[in-house]
């Protein structure tokens, strides 16, 4: 659906130029909701601009929907763009228009007639549910009912991508929910490639199949969400995964363990079963873990007990369990 091939992106020129993306290669396939993160300043709307041409790479191919979207004409990008709906941070809706004018804008823009373009965008604020909204300006609108209004433009020419902005980032949470309920709502529904750039974990874990986490204009790594949450590879990718990580040289005197929880059962719970079974106890010295569809995903560090034969014991019993993996915290 989306292949990013060697893209560079260079703002400027000599010595000042900023090199803002180096040789990317993502592959984003049809009908999935891929994530892009990354801290302030790694790239991401960069990326996400380049892939509809926004932003002209300075090298690489842009392809989606098996057009090189870098070798189109003027023209031809204009109606390839049509394929193509994006959605922002700041909404970007037009003030001095109602919600269905906003969402009639695109569709005027290629020549759609006003009744056509009226019982289209009726039918979008139906499908994002704000019927009842069709004469509301921005003004009158809250962020979220603003965000849906832009989520219903971007889909008006029938987009088979959705570029999704920092969309929830001006949203407090529970709107920021609802919206990323919609989107997977309009995946499932309407078979649309949904690609969303964050700086919020949280979002990727609640929406996403796959990410790519980007650093500093770098693909660090890329692959399943349930993969990077369970083992991320770099040290970016465990500063956005475990944000609040127990300092190392912080721990106590004594046997420490981390253990990562891989996907099994969240309603397992692990160190109430070693007290049950084994009569130990064990120290939670600290832990970022979370529930994804009903499974552990995360790390915990645990401090064993002073006594050798209770720490053996409560270190076979953790490493006999599925789904976890265990390695011994060296101090330095």
């Amino acid at each position: 659906m989306i292949q990013i091939q060697k893209l560079n992106k260079t703002f400027g020129a000599g010595p000042t130029a900023i090199h803002a993306l180096k040789n990317i290669n993502l592959d984003i396939q049809e009908g999935e909701i891929f994530g892009i993160i990354g801290l302030s300043g790694a790239g991401k709307s960069t990326l996400v601009r380049c892939m509809n041409l926004l932003e002209r790479p300075t090298s690489g191919k842009v392809i989606v929907n098996g057009q090189d979207l870098t070798k189109l004409y003027k023209a031809q990008l204009r109606k390839a763009r049509q394929s193509i709906g994006m959605i922002f941070q700041s909404f970007n809706l037009l003030m001095q228009r109602n919600a269905l004018d906003n969402i009639c804008f695109p569709l005027e823009l290629i020549g759609t007639k006003r009744a056509d373009a009226v019982k289209r965008a009726r039918e979008l604020l139906a499908l994002v549910g704000l019927e009842d909204r069709e004469k509301a300006y921005p003004a009158q609108m809250s962020g979220g009912q603003k965000q849906r209004v832009a989520i219903a433009r971007a889909l008006a020419t029938n987009p088979k991508v959705l570029l999704c902005d920092e969309a929830t980032s001006a949203l407090d949470p529970t709107t920021t929910l609802s919206i990323l309920e919609l989107l997977k709502k309009l995946n499932a529904k309407l078979g649309v490639t949904v690609v969303v750039i964050t700086h919020q974990m949280n979002v990727i874990e609640e929406i996403c199949h796959r990410v790519a986490i980007l650093d500093s204009g770098v693909v660090a790594e890329q692959g399943l969400v349930a993969d990077i949450f369970s083992h991320p590879k770099t040290d970016i990718g465990r500063r956005l995964v475990y944000p609040n990580g127990v300092q190392i040289d912080r721990l106590p005197p004594s046997r420490v363990i981390r253990i990562a929880f891989n996907g099994g059962s969240s309603y397992e719970p692990l160190i109430a079963s070693l007290a049950i079974d084994c009569g130990v106890k064990v120290n939670i010295l600290g832990a970022d873990t979370r529930n994804i569809d009903g499974k552990a995903f995360g790390t915990m560090l645990l401090g064993l007990p002073t006594a050798d034969s209770d720490a053996v014991k409560a270190l076979r019993y953790i490493q006999n369990q599925p789904d976890i993996t265990v390695e011994e915290v060296p101090h330095g």
